[in-house]
């Protein structure tokens, strides 16, 4: 018995040794923390159960035989998030760079089998080379039963990757299928080719961090969710987020309690819309002061900034929010916004969070790029994902909400569950200057006449009473109010049941 107790102690020491002291130390020297340290502060003191410490890879092929490190690169498990179950995998770059073996994959195939059966969120650290190519094709075979299993647990269980090292090739495809993306600045990138690739083929020269680093993914490809600035800070930033969601598909998101009263009214929000229609102003101020405490974990900020994405509570509860941006681009709906919200309110809609929506739009971005772009089917993305939701859904109207851009934006006939409109609403089919010269062509040589045409517009359409009448609009609110009308609207829908038609799933247009 002594004799396997010692057997056990040395082979769980080599096993948290990894790669060995050096490699760890060459870890710590670029500012990293090792896949250990790494789920020590993700998890609550002394919660982490580890699994398969002592799984081996088979290879025998160039070496290989000779050359095997307990746990084979990856440190998988459960434990607690703030009292709340959680499974991870953590890739160790001290072992092989993190590549991917047949063994090292079917340890995270494990970790996410067991995290469907028990419903309970997924967390991917990933810090890997890409495929281990001494293991030829197993290792391809072992991403894509990882591929596999990322898409059945989408909708099921929320699916979270923390980028912290390289993340390359095939190996990008896995973070890409999941709910949310993080990334480290200046340790962290992805890529499909890398940049010695790029340089052969199409003779660019880039680097490793100008081509898939944090900044690059959240300005510029929206394929990242958040860039931040130290492994320490991700997983403090990755705590806090984890606070906003359900477990799985099956329940609610947490309640948390607060201090701040449900009925709490804000007077400057009466002032925050400027007299003048075609002046901006920053709607994260409105977010900021109707959500408890002022607390609102927004989700790529630097990326298509005209929409606003993210997470806050209203009466403890979590709510996701959309909101145009007046202060960008007008707050006009494009390619890129109307992606970047279509997928945010799908995923709320897979794990019934209730989604609030702010608009000031004064419709689609017009244009060649817009239109070559693809604009007309991206855009549609968002009003199939607004249709679609059966979450309670509840709409602000603050200024403007114009043509198509104000169907799409959680309308009424978009079976929006509560619409307000704050009482400077435009509802129109567009602004009033391009509707008079549509109307009124003949008119176009008298400014006089067309400025009176324009006026009397105004007088019929810049005002929320026209859509009121018709219960497009359910109630015209005061701006001081919304926190408190909002979060009576959530106690009334908290038992929604609404179901969309049995299909195996709707074709939308991607």
């Amino acid at each position: 018995m002594h004799d396997i107790n010692e057997q056990l102690e040395r082979k769980r020491a080599a096993a948290r040794q990894g790669g060995g002291a050096k490699r760890i130390a060459a870890q710590h020297a670029k500012g990293k923390l090792t896949a250990r340290e790494r789920l020590e502060l993700l998890f609550d003191e002394g919660t982490f159960e580890e699994w398969d410490m002592f799984v081996e890879h088979r290879c025998v092929d160039f070496g290989m035989a000779d050359n095997k490190v307990p746990g084979d690169g990856v440190v998988i498990g459960y434990g607690m998030i703030n009292g709340r179950l959680a499974f991870a995998f953590s890739q160790d770059f001290t072992v092989f760079g993190g590549a991917l073996s047949e063994a090292h994959a079917e340890k995270i195939c494990k970790v996410m089998d067991q995290a469907m059966k028990v419903g309970a969120p997924v967390i991917g650290l990933n810090d890997s080379g890409g495929a281990r190519i001494q293991e030829g094709v197993a290792s391809l075979g072992g991403y894509a039963d990882v591929f596999q299993r990322n898409v059945m647990a989408s909708g099921v269980i929320p699916q979270i990757s923390m980028i912290m090292g390289p993340c390359a090739g095939g190996a990008v495809y896995s973070p890409s299928m999941t709910d949310f993306i993080f990334m480290v600045k200046d340790s962290s990138y992805m890529f499909v080719t890398g940049p010695e690739v790029v340089k052969t083929v199409t003779h660019e020269e880039v680097t490793a961090e100008e081509l898939g680093g944090a900044t690059t993914h959240t300005s510029k490809s929206g394929v990242a969710d958040l860039a931040l600035d130290n492994d320490v800070e991700a997983l403090l930033m990755l705590r806090r987020f984890f606070n906003y969601l359900p477990l799985n598909n099956r329940e609610k998101p947490p309640v948390r309690p607060s201090g701040d009263a449900a009925d709490r009214l804000d007077l400057s929000l009466d002032t925050l819309v400027p007299d003048n229609a075609n002046k901006p102003y920053d709607i994260k101020e409105l977010i900021v002061k109707v959500v408890d405490d002022g607390d609102f974990f927004e989700l790529q900020p630097d990326y298509a900034a005209n929409i606003v994405i993210g997470f806050g509570r209203m009466g403890g509860q979590t709510v996701g929010v959309v909101a145009n941006n007046p202060l960008v681009l007008a707050g006009c709906l494009d390619i890129k916004s109307s992606i970047k919200a279509a997928r945010f309110v799908r995923f709320c809609d897979a794990f019934n969070i209730p989604v609030v929506t702010f608009v000031d739009v004064p419709g689609f971005m017009p244009g060649t790029a817009q239109e070559y772009g693809g604009i007309i089917k991206h855009g549609a993305k968002l009003l199939y994902a607004y249709a679609e939701c059966t979450v309670p859904k509840i709409t602000v109207i603050t200024r403007k909400a114009y043509g198509g851009a104000y169907d799409v934006m959680a309308s009424k006939h978009l079976r929006g569950d509560v619409n307000f409109a704050w009482p400077n609403a435009e509802i129109a089919v567009m602004g009033a200057k391009g509707a008079v010269e549509i109307i009124f062509r003949e008119d176009k040589g008298d400014p006089a006449k067309l400025a009176a045409r324009e006026a009397e517009y105004k007088a019929r359409f810049a005002n929320p009473f026209v859509a009121g009448a018709r219960g497009f609009i359910d109630d015209v609110i005061q701006p001081h109010e919304t926190r408190k009308r909002i979060c009576r609207s959530l106690t009334m829908l908290r038992d929604k049941k609404l179901e969309n038609p049995w299909r195996k799933h709707g074709n939308i247009p991607l």
